[in-house]
């Protein structure tokens, strides 16, 4: 069955900006989700389709992709399209958590409240700097972080040994209670319980009954060669530990690459500036180039001029989970002697007078040009 239009799915013409989009994407699937709709079984599918539709035209580049080529420029996953799960979309946008079923227990008080699920523990971020040599490569990282984590005592659970455990008599168990607002009702931690659907009549004295506590962590990362600044890197688990038992969250590691002090990188290939004497750059012959793989030789032609540009292949950075490499790009700086005693001025100015014009056809192009301009 052929595809839909996009901006027909999402109700919108093809002009509107993008937060009409957004608007458009909320309204539609609120209306359509599965958990409003019990019984409907067009009501998931209609569902994917507005999340695939706003997957596409909420993203600026993929929508440009879409308004040239349609829906063939999403064909065998060329640029994406359809890549995210719907429920999580849906959960990004307004904020809810839990699984794709029961997401509107969030919205209109369902559901049977408390679990390990809803007090799962926050997310982190953590940012550390490596070196280009460590980017090239891979390395092993130990990073120490203070985090909320399971507190010890009473290994999760809140209590103290031989507590009472109770179900909370104003949330009933369910870890949730619902406040009116207007057309939605909105399902909010129980104040009482704080969300856990129990109550403890002696709570940890560690934790004070939350089932957790702030520690010092190391946590060891594979840093893969080749990786670039701003790649992210997830370490499942290493977030916080939920409330009383609650599962643990995850810490994203942010990449940032320190500047390098001969090497500029892009993407996976490396540029570099190397100086060589005039009489190499003159006469040719063979120089030495810094890879971070070690040195490398490379010709150099007769009569080289300065800023001439050279590739050695494969010897750039190592591209993310392949065998390949980038390309090292050397740019050569003619050095001219600053200081020159009698015997090398004398023997210079001789080679000046013995070079003629065919000798210097950039000098020869150029006075060409400015007969032109004065012409």
């Amino acid at each position: 069955m052929a595809k839909r239009c996009y901006y027909e799915v999402m109700e919108v013409t093809r002009t509107v900006e993008f937060e009409e989009i957004k608007r458009s994407y909320r309204k539609l699937a609120v209306k359509h989700h599965p958990d409003k709709n019990p019984g409907d079984p067009t009501a998931e599918e209609r569902f994917r389709e507005i999340a695939e539709a706003y997957d596409i035209l909420g993203d600026s580049e993929k929508r440009a992709a879409y308004d040239r080529y349609g829906h063939a420029a999403f064909q065998n996953g060329a640029a994406g399209g359809g890549g995210h799960d719907p429920f999580d979309l849906f959960r990004e946008m307004f904020g809810a958590s839990g699984g794709g079923g029961g997401i509107f227990d969030h919205f209109f008080g369902g559901g049977s409240g408390g679990s390990s699920q809803d007090s799962r523990g926050s997310d982190l971020r953590y940012d550390l700097r490596i070196t280009l040599e460590e980017a090239f490569a891979g390395c092993e990282k130990e990073i120490e972080l203070r985090k909320l984590d399971t507190c010890g005592d009473c290994t999760g659970s809140g209590a103290s040994k031989g507590a009472k455990v109770a179900t909370c008599s104003l949330c009933r168990g369910r870890g949730q209670v619902v406040a009116s607002r207007g057309f939605f009702q909105v399902a909010q931690p129980c104040p009482q319980c704080h969300g856990a659907g129990q109550t403890i009549d002696k709570p940890c004295k560690s934790c004070g009954g939350e089932g957790r506590a702030e520690k010092s962590s190391r946590i060891k990362l594979n840093i893969p060669a080749g990786i670039d600044e701003g790649s992210r890197l997830r370490s499942s688990g290493g977030g916080e530990a939920g409330t009383r038992g609650g599962g643990m969250g995850d810490l994203y590691v942010v990449i940032h690459v320190r500047e390098h002090a001969i090497f500029t990188r892009d993407g996976a290939d490396l540029h570099c500036r190397v100086p060589i004497p005039f009489v190499t750059a003159a006469l040719g012959g063979e120089v030495e180039v810094p890879s971070l793989a070690g040195p490398v030789k490379m010709k150099v032609p007769t009569g080289t001029q300065g800023g001439s540009d050279f590739r050695i292949k494969h010897h750039g950075m190592p591209r993310l989970q392949s065998n390949a490499k980038g390309d090292l790009h050397v740019r050569l700086e003619v050095e001219v002697p600053t200081k020159l005693n009698t015997e090398q001025r004398r023997a210079l100015e001789a080679f000046g007078e013995l070079c003629g014009e065919e000798n210097t056809p950039i000098h020869r192009s150029f006075t060409e040009r400015l007969k032109d301009l004065f012409a």
